[in-house]
């Protein structure tokens, strides 16, 4: 948590988060929540792009903000989770000078609630313990978490909360293109359903192999998961979740901000100890 600008005087307790700006940074997505009271009350979407500097990304929130009519000037917390070293600098300097707070950056050193039992702890990308974070919150019980983005995460938790591991694919869009790169008679199509997987041309084939492949690919390891951890709930999160739940019994609920809420979740966990840490 952080002091509201022109708000924080030396000596005084600081002020209840009035607006907390959640931001999830991946490869190829920043993804952004606006929370009051806990509730999202508003998000965004935008292309990740590390060329940009901290001042166009204050530019541009600031766009974002007028253009639903809501008041920037209230933000007075961040969470930030990022996968891009460059971004992340950018935005704890976004934080301090345009928002005036010290974000909350997950990584080393802030509090989860969750034990990372794997070979290094420190291998696992911040969104996949902000994924953690948030199953565990929302859906108790033991949970996997599938997050469809610029890689396909799979990710097991236990019912303590507790992260046992995961696996990584190769993501959905990532793939496709891959195949259109390096065939020469293959091209780009769009990611959606064919009407049969015996395609009857080169797109609806590719579409077939890319869509429903790929939904093969989701449902063994899901399968895997279970035959090891047992029971467990099937949450999935990312842009294109909704495309392969859309063809899999296996996947039981689609949440798209459930890295955000893990986000919320982690700041809350230490807006207390930066509260007590601050003059």
């Amino acid at each position: 948590m952080c002091a509201r600008r022109g708000r924080a005087s030396p000596g005084l307790e600081l002020q209840v988060a009035e607006l907390l700006l959640a931001v999830e940074i991946s490869n190829t997505t920043i993804t952004i929540g606006a929370y009051r009271g806990g509730a999202l009350i508003s998000d965004w979407r935008l292309a990740t792009d590390a060329r940009r500097l901290t001042d166009e990304y204050a530019a541009l929130l600031q766009t974002l903000f007028d253009q639903r009519g809501l008041d920037s000037r209230q933000i007075d917390s961040v969470a930030l989770s990022c996968v891009v070293p460059t971004l992340t600098t950018r935005f704890v300097e976004l934080s301090r000078r345009w928002i005036g707070c010290e974000p909350v950056v997950l990584g080393p050193g802030v509090r989860t609630g969750v034990r990372i039992l794997i070979d290094d702890p420190r291998e696992v990308g911040a969104d996949r313990v902000a994924n953690a974070v948030g199953a565990h919150y929302k859906y108790q019980g033991p949970v996997i978490v599938i997050d469809f983005g610029t890689a396909t995460s799979f990710d097991a938790v236990s019912a303590d909360g507790d992260y046992l591991g995961g696996a990584i694919a190769p993501g959905l869009a990532v793939s496709a293109t891959a195949l259109a790169e390096q065939a020469a008679r293959l091209y780009d199509v769009e990611l959606s359903r064919p009407k049969t997987a015996i395609g009857k041309n080169t797109i609806s084939s590719m579409q077939s192999g890319i869509l429903f492949g790929y939904v093969g690919l989701t449902e063994g390891l899901i399968a895997r998961f279970l035959d090891e951890m047992g029971p467990a709930k099937v949450v999935a999160t990312g842009g294109l979740a909704q495309l392969i739940a859309a063809e899999t019994d296996m996947i039981e609920e689609v949440d798209p901000f459930l890295t955000l809420e893990g986000l919320r979740l982690i700041h809350d966990m230490n807006a207390g100890a930066q509260k007590a840490e601050s003059p």
